[in-house]
């Protein structure tokens, strides 16, 4: 498989309109694609998934480590793979470029398609890119500009040409009807999106007519196939999963670790009239429950099969969405009124304006609590705007530390019965012991 990154100069910068784009295109073209999104993204991932028809695989260093994140890249499939960046290029953990894209390019020794949407520049815009391209030492193919007209890309392609040692491959033109709506906690989902197929097939219709992908092609390198030994043996676990608009925030290799674990049953909370039959283990993820609750407090059924099986002792990993649906009520994304939810776990979930904990941490247990050993440490990620206020006693403590080098700390993770229940998200390639000890406790 030849692969290639597709990075920006920030957030917002047109990463994943290219990305989507250029998926597309190539498809056009008779290649079979492979999508990957660096970082801790649910959503984009969705994106890519719905066009090429295959998982696309999350690329985390910091969740995962570099062994787990070549053993999820090996896991891709076919000619052609499209690593899309998350933030800027540089942009990491903290104020340096750990954990970033550029990290990610460096470790798997891949090419940078950079993407930038420009406004009012034109050899300040050079100045910027040749920043970039010096700021470390990584390999940016060329560029690619987005959103922008015909007489300003050939005013930019000739300040480049002059200023930059680089290759202007192309551009993307500006067009009302390729933006993507946003919520509170990024991008709408793929599954929201009734004009989805009519936007991609736009965009790389655009990309054909207006970026030279045959010459792009030629700058992706041939990868490399690295060792996989993240797997569990096969023990008959039954795994349920709820799989629908409300919850569909989960990691590939999660839901793969699973499968070979025994198997994986997906339901709808949304639709289904309860949990499926002779389940072992419930795992779920997070999502838009706060989207959602209405048509999740109205699945009365649902709501008491969850809470009867995990009050009989069922065993249940839950993040955030999950925690939060597990909860005695929601509050709605708008609205101040509450409604019910599972009602497992003593107390409700509150919707703010502001993110309560955003970013990487590392999480300790804090003592023995029947699920986890104390003194178990792992990475994870959160990335919310709801708190919960709830009576059942906090197992986890997070740290984060912060760009000045100074710590923040905050409790959280909440066990009860075989539950366990936090906001933070985990990759278990991260840590593959603690999915063993959720599943075989």
């Amino acid at each position: 498989m030849k692969s290639i990154v597709i990075s920006s100069n920030s957030s917002g910068g047109g990463k994943t309109t290219v990305t989507l784009g250029i998926m597309k295109a190539l498809m056009k073209k008779g290649f079979d694609v492979q999508g990957y999104k660096v970082g801790p993204d649910y959503i984009d991932p969705a994106f890519h998934s719905y066009i090429t028809g295959k998982p696309s695989r999350n690329l985390d260093l910091y969740l995962m480590g570099e062994k787990g994140v070549k053993a999820s890249f090996s896991r891709g499939k076919g000619d052609m793979g499209i690593v899309e960046g998350v933030m800027g290029l540089y942009d990491g953990k903290g104020i340096d470029s750990q954990y970033s894209t550029a990290h990610l390019s460096r470790v798997l020794n891949l090419p940078i398609l950079l993407v930038i949407t420009p406004k009012a520049q034109s050899a300040t815009l050079c100045a910027e890119i040749n920043g970039i391209m010096n700021f470390e030492k990584v390999n940016i193919a060329g560029v690619v500009f987005n959103n922008i007209s015909e007489s300003y890309y050939k005013l930019l392609k000739a300040a480049v040409e002059k200023n930059c040692n680089t290759i202007v491959f192309g551009y993307v033109p500006k067009n009302e009807k390729l933006s993507l709506k946003s919520r509170h906690l990024g991008l709408v989902q793929s599954s929201e999106i009734d004009d989805l197929k009519e936007k991609i097939d736009l965009c790389s219709e655009l990309i054909l007519q207006h970026v030279n992908l045959e010459k792009l092609i030629g700058y992706f390198k041939e990868t490399e196939n690295y060792d996989d030994k993240y797997h569990l043996e096969n023990r008959g676990i039954r795994t349920a999963v709820p799989y629908d608009k409300a919850f569909s925030f989960y990691y590939r290799e999660n839901i793969e670790l699973l499968q070979e674990a025994g198997e994986v049953v997906f339901f709808s909370p949304l639709e289904d009239d309860k949990l499926p039959e002779n389940i072992d283990f419930l795992y779920i993820g997070g999502g838009y429950p706060e989207v959602f609750i209405e048509e999740l407090n109205k699945n009365k059924s649902m709501l008491s099969s969850i809470k009867e099986e995990l009050e009989k002792g069922l065993k249940c990993y839950a993040e955030c969405g999950g925690l939060m649906y597990l909860t005695e009520g929601i509050q709605g994304l708008d609205s101040d009124e509450v409604l019910n939810s599972v009602g497992f776990l003593k107390g409700k979930t509150y919707m703010t304006k502001k993110l309560q904990n955003f970013g990487y941490a590392k999480l300790k247990v804090e003592k023995d609590n029947g699920v986890l050993p104390k003194g178990t440490e792992i990475n994870c990620h959160e990335f919310h705007k709801s708190y919960v206020d709830l009576e059942e006693e906090k197992v986890y403590l997070l740290t984060k530390e912060i760009y000045d080098g100074t710590l923040k700390n905050w409790s959280c993770g909440f066990v009860k019965n075989n539950t366990l229940a936090a906001y933070g998200h985990v990759h278990f390639f991260g840590n593959i012991e603690m999915l063993k000890k959720l599943l075989y406790r």
